[in-house]
């Protein structure tokens, strides 16, 4: 049920044009102080969670490790995706309440 949530709230965030995807894409705008919530695939290397958790940490952003590459990109409608940021507070509050639940 958890899941489902998530899937279906990131299928319409992308559809609004609120996820930032691709590694140099969610980089920049994380330096950019645009995103409001970073997911992380579970299994993507440590050294690209690492990264991820590091910045979230030093721009104060809440980071969940979530779903797989695969399971994240075909949430989005691309290939395989190691994360994916949320740039919108509504999205963000509905994905983060669903994560928060269990």
């Amino acid at each position: 049920m958890k899941q489902q949530k998530v899937v279906s709230a990131l299928g319409l965030a992308q559809k609004a044009g609120k996820i930032i995807s691709g590694e140099f894409a969610v980089e920049k705008a994380i330096r950019s102080r645009r995103v409001k919530l970073l997911l992380v695939a579970k299994d993507s290397s440590e050294n690209t969670k690492k990264a991820y958790r590091n910045m979230a940490e030093f721009y104060k952003i809440p980071l969940y490790e979530i779903l797989s590459r695969e399971v994240l990109g075909s949430c989005i409608g691309k290939h395989n995706r190691a994360a994916l940021a949320i740039v919108d507070e509504g999205f963000k509050q509905v994905i983060d309440s669903a994560l928060s639940d269990c």
